[in-house]
């Protein structure tokens, strides 16, 4: 893992202040990864209550956020819904395509946008993005190729932790933190 320096966390800083977008994987980044079934096959996930609070707060500062799966689960676009994204696009392991429907759609560069990831299929997005970035647990190639690597792991607030960050870098926590505060 890459050492975060002062100037390296300037530097992560900056490219967070242009974000307009946050794309999220979902397996090991918005869950700890671990796929549960019932004798049916039904499919069961969990998905931390802060993630989805971080997000919900993001979006009210003007940044959208997307999602991009490689795997298909009801139970996804049922949280997604909940949470008020609109760019869900599952069962897409090449997920470039989505990442450039996305692009086209929300008229953004790919500077403009973050993409957390976890593991071998975000690397094609990691390479696209303004600012690419890696849960703690993450694979090692994963972390290696991130500009930051966040300290709690997927499924445990590390897209809270994104969250939280893009707002201070771009001057609205403050403002979100007030109105809870008043």
């Amino acid at each position: 893992m890459t050492l975060i320096t002062e100037t390296s966390l300037l530097n992560i800083s900056e490219k967070a202040k242009k974000l307009k977008l946050l794309i999220l994987d979902v397996d090991g980044v918005l869950t700890d990864g671990k796929l549960f079934f019932d004798d049916q096959g039904n499919e069961y996930k969990s998905f931390h209550a802060r993630d989805g609070h971080g997000i919900k707060l993001l979006r009210q500062t003007g940044v959208e956020v997307a999602v991009i799966s490689g795997r298909k689960s009801n139970s996804v676009a049922l949280r997604m819904k909940s949470l008020g994204i609109e760019h869900v696009y599952q069962g897409h392991e090449n997920k470039v395509g989505a990442f450039n429907e996305i692009l086209q759609k929300l008229n953004l560069t790919p500077e403009q946008v973050a993409h957390v990831g976890d593991d071998l299929l975000d690397l094609p997005l990691m390479i696209r993005v303004g600012l690419p970035i890696a849960v703690s647990n993450a694979n090692f190639a994963v972390i290696q190729r991130a500009d930051w690597c966040t300290k709690l792991a997927g499924g445990e607030g590390a897209v809270r932790e994104v969250c939280d960050f893009i707002m201070q870098a771009q001057g609205h926590f403050d403002e979100v933190l007030n109105a809870y505060l008043q």
